[in-house]
This record gives structure tokens, sequence and C-alpha cells, in this order.
């Protein structure tokens, strides 16, 4: 298909591995960060679409700090609702379609059971209620819209569960984890991956209007804070790394300006069955993750 992929960000963990992965699938993109498309510019917005000429736009920016959001909440919508709810305006006018990221957020986690799109949303914070909010405002503004709802995002850049808890081991050989919160990991290069694969079905394909709505799009299985800590110094320590005692706490012992859902576990069947796309299992993506992270290092270190 002629033309490129508009991409929101350049430097975030989604975003740089979606430029890693487009050369793979031998896609054009353009990729904006600020300031040249900024959210709480919207003119930027309309000036980065028009310069591109997309044939499809991919939202990978947000306002992701969950706890700043509780006392920056009009930051966090003009990030995760005005935004979006521009880019879906600008697609549906030049019908085009808009893969936008979602969060698991959007659930209060307490179900019990692994969540299904049509499952009733309760965010229990401002995170959560921008994302939802967006979600719905890309749902309503462009007929051509796929959301997908993701999880615990890491990889082996920027900041994310996974480094932070390879940096404290440098420092401690003993620390605490939250071990009643559920979720699914998800490798940032791994959801790259299959956002890409729905872009290069459509470039092939066509659109279908089929392909429209909501899917939830995460690692394969699920752990707790606590399990995915002990798992990640696990593989670590292949590579020599010091491996810390970890506690199980409650969250009632590790307080948040946020409140974080209980169970925000997703079930992905939906994306496998329209476009046969499962995410790998959450430590095949680790495992990875890891060895990227100490690749960088050898090779910082011999530079």
């Amino acid at each position: 298909m002629a033309g490129k992929i508009l991409i929101t960000g350049v430097s975030g963990q989604l975003a740089v591995a979606l430029g890693e992965a487009a050369l793979s699938h031998r896609l054009a993109v353009r990729q904006f960060d600020r300031p040249a498309l900024d959210f709480d510019r919207p003119a930027s917005i309309a000036a980065a679409f028009a310069e591109t000429a997309p044939w499809l736009v991919i939202n990978a920016a947000a306002y992701t700090a969950v706890d700043a959001a509780e006392d920056d909440a009009d930051a966090a919508f003009r990030a995760n609702r005005d935004g979006p709810a521009q880019l879906a305006r600008l697609c549906e006018a030049a019908e085009i379609p808009l893969i936008h990221i979602s969060t698991d957020y959007v659930f209060d986690g307490l179900k019990g059971a692994p969540y299904v799109e049509s499952d009733p949303t309760a965010p229990q914070g401002v995170y959560g209620a921008s994302k939802l909010a967006g979600e719905q405002a890309v749902l309503g503004g462009c007929s051509r819209a796929i959301v997908l709802r993701t999880s615990w995002i890491y990889s082996p850049i920027g900041k994310n569960f996974v480094r932070t808890m390879l940096s404290v081991a440098q420092r401690t050989d003993h620390l605490r984890v939250v071990a009643d919160q559920k979720g699914c990991p998800t490798s940032a290069p791994d959801l790259a991956e299959a956002i890409l694969m729905i872009a290069a079905r459509i470039a092939a394909n066509g659109w279908q209007d089929r392909f429209a709505g909501l899917y939830h799009a995460a690692g394969t299985g699920w752990t707790t804070w606590h399990g995915f800590a002990v798992a990640t110094f696990q593989g670590a320590a292949r590579y020599g790394a010091p491996v810390p005692t970890v506690d199980p706490i409650t969250t009632a012992e590790w307080p948040t300006r946020a409140q974080r859902p209980p169970d925000s576990r997703l079930n992905c069947d939906r994306l496998e069955a329209t476009f046969a796309l499962r995410l790998p299992g959450w430590r095949d993506g680790l495992a990875r993750t890891i060895n990227a992270v100490f690749a960088t290092a050898v090779v910082s270190a011999a530079s």
C-alpha cells in the first residue's frame, strides 16, 4: 500500500519497538514526538497528519504516569482522550484506519477471572478513566478504529518494572514486592510485532469492517508482581546478576497514590479469532528482554 504509517511517539517503549519492527515488515513509517506532534497543541496534530498523508495511524503516545495523574487530571485527559479524539476525526475524514492503545486499568479488577472486551468497565483512578474516555472517543470518532487494551508493558529500554527490578538488585539483597495483584506482563516488542502484523494484513488485503472495535492484546499467561520480580531475577542470574530475596506483601502494605486493579488479567481470544494472533508467553518475552538488556550492557562496557 502506498504511503506511510504515522506513529505517534518516538522514544517510548512501544514507539521504539514499533520503529524497529517496521523494518522487518518492510513498512514505511513516519514517527513524530513532541514538540512536532503534541497532544497539548492540536494544530501540531493536524500538521503532522497533513505532512505524512498516512494510510494508517498508530497511536502509541499516552500519559502513563498512573500516580501523577491523580493530581494532574487535565493533562491526563488531554493526552489520553483529547489528542486521540482528534486523531480519530482526522482518520475518519481521510477514510483510513487508526490503531489505538489502551489499558487494563479501565477495569476495577474485581471480576475474579480474565476480562473479555464486553465486560463492564470501572476505572478506579484518573489514568484509567482518561484511557477509557480515549477508547470511547476513538471508537466514536473513527469507523475504522482498532483499540488494543494491553497490560504491564515492559521492554529493554525506558522506565518499566523489569528494568527497575534489575536496578534495585544492584543495590540491595532483600526487597518486598506486592503479591496480591494479578496481571499479564506484555513485552513491548511482542505487542509491536502484533500491531504491525495487523497493519501488514490491512495493507495486503484491505480494510474489513469486522476488524473495527475493541481487542485485548497482552502477553499469554499471568502472574503477580511478586512472581514477575522473581522470574526477572532468575532470568538475570544467567548473566551473573545478583538474586535478591523477594518477600511477598499485600497491596495494603505498599500504598500508592492511585488504586491499582487487583486482578486485571485479559482474555485475548478475540484478537486470535479475528487476526489469528496471540502474543507469546510472558516468560518468553521476559527472557528476550533480559537478553537484550545484558547484550546492551556488554556492548556499552566494551565501547
